[in-house]
């Protein structure tokens, strides 16, 4: 994430019980991971969305564990996350109402073309995993509870690990977001695992090459969680929900969500996966 993003997050912090309007406003503020922010899908969407109801939706950014600690504090309308058991526990502490499916793209191990752990081809990503550790060949993380953070933790348990030893390194600047990860990566000439959408926006820019792909245990689901209403009355309840029927709409915001990306890189960086597109899809 861009520098002015960060002071943005830290300057939300300070002031969010100010610039936050009350309930009732054409206003919904939405914290969401950093990933669909990057790509561009979170502008495109609410740019779109107030042009068809003139509701204005502004945004902040972070991993999703800061994401979900940022909404905590009640003036948060929305979050837009993609880590499970963060947000079943973000909902069981009574945080957000419910889990609602938006969209969906996939995580991918990249490294180095020279490739020294062999793993280029393999079909799992914990083999992969597996064999990198085992080879001791560097691998970067982001290391900061992201929802990338905690998709890799998993991968990394499934296969019976836990990845530790000066191979495997944290990023220092890991909580700025996938972008610049993938970025010290290619600078040090390491493996990673990223999601697909960072590294087709930088792959003219990096080195580094996508060598496992397409393992369904890398599906990277995206959900939007509406605060609650009953824990932080503030909340503007009413506009946030316009905006997630909106985006779950299979003729509105998961048409856009669909065909974001496929002009400009020929494969599109996100797909639609809300309940009303996969009910519209079986008729």
């Amino acid at each position: 994430m861009k520098k002015v993003s960060i002071l943005f997050c830290l300057i939300v912090f300070l002031i969010l019980p100010v610039v936050v309007p009350a309930a009732g406003d054409d206003f919904v503020f939405m914290a969401s991971t950093i990933g669909p922010i990057d790509s561009g899908i979170v502008s495109v969407l609410e740019d779109h969305f107030e042009k068809d109801t003139g509701i204005r939706v502004r945004h902040v950014g972070a991993g999703t564990g800061a994401t979900l600690g940022i909404a905590k504090k009640g003036a948060i309308d929305l979050v837009m996350v993609h880590a499970k058991s963060l947000e079943e526990k973000f909902i069981a502490e009574g945080y957000g109402t419910e889990r609602i499916d938006l969209m969906y793209n996939d995580f991918v191990i990249v490294g180095p073309p020279a490739d020294p752990a062999g793993i280029k081809g393999m079909k799992k990503g914990g083999e992969a995993l597996k064999t990198i550790a085992d080879k001791k060949a560097p691998f970067l993380t982001r290391g900061d509870k992201s929802g990338t953070h905690v998709a890799e933790l998993l991968i990394w348990e499934k296969a019976g690990m836990k990845p530790a030893g000066n191979w495997y390194a944290i990023y220092e600047k890991g909580s700025e977001g996938n972008v610049p990860t993938l970025r010290e990566a290619d600078k040090r000439g390491v493996y990673t695992f990223i999601d697909r959408a960072t590294f087709l926006g930088l792959q003219k820019d990096i080195k580094l090459v996508v060598l496992v792909e397409k393992d369904e245990a890398l599906l990277n689901f995206i959900t939007l969680i509406p605060v609650n209403p009953k824990k932080f009355p503030r909340v503007n309840a009413k506009a946030a929900m316009t905006y997630v029927t909106w985006l779950t709409d299979p003729a509105k915001g998961q048409l856009i969500i669909r065909d974001f990306g496929k002009d400009k890189y020929g494969s599109p960086l996100f797909f639609p996966n809300s309940k009303q597109w996969r009910g519209a899809a079986q008729k």
